[in-house]
């Protein structure tokens, strides 16, 4: 039996680590919040009066970068049509463009993702974006972009970011 007990205190200290990790995003001039799902995320830009977004980095630039963008469009625009403008007006141009597919994306706000791959520096890219609907007129677009064996690594914390992504 004291075996089973130390084990389960294990567990318990273990998950304990895991929530300590997360921390939640939050800024004076964003409307939003998101969790940040470890420590290795860490904000490099942050909004004032030079830049509206912030940004983000999982350890280096290439392993893996977050932007976060509100994206005021016309009324009833959807956020597939939002993901298809914005592959048919700014992505298919990215050297070496690999057409990816869109998927339904359900969080606190719902809306679509789109992933691509592409070349930079030589390098094989991922890039995954999450278009979340706010409201008829508010997308907001989570733009993470690396080297595409480290960004495919860390999905499980694009999608946590974006599935806790909320209005303040």
């Amino acid at each position: 039996m004291p075996r089973n007990v130390a084990l389960v205190l294990i567990l318990i200290g273990l998950m304990a680590s895991g929530a300590i990790a997360q921390q939640l995003y939050t800024h004076d001039k964003v409307d939003y919040t998101f969790e940040v799902p470890s420590a290795s995320w860490r904000a490099i830009v942050q909004p004032d009066s030079a830049h509206e977004h912030p940004e983000f980095v999982y350890g280096d630039r290439l392993d893996g970068y977050l932007t976060v963008r509100k994206e005021i469009v016309d009324a009833g625009t959807t956020a597939s049509e939002l993901a298809r403008r914005d592959q048919d007006l700014k992505l298919r141009f990215l050297p070496g463009f690999v057409e990816g597919k869109e998927e339904r994306f359900n969080g606190r706000l719902d809306g679509v993702t789109i992933s691509y791959e592409f070349i930079k520096t030589g390098k094989p890219m991922l890039g995954r974006t999450y278009y979340l609907q706010a409201d008829n007129r508010t997308i907001y677009a989570l733009r993470f972009t690396g080297l595409r064996d480290k960004l495919s690594r860390i999905r499980n914390q694009t999608d946590l970011i974006a599935r806790s992504f909320k209005l303040k």
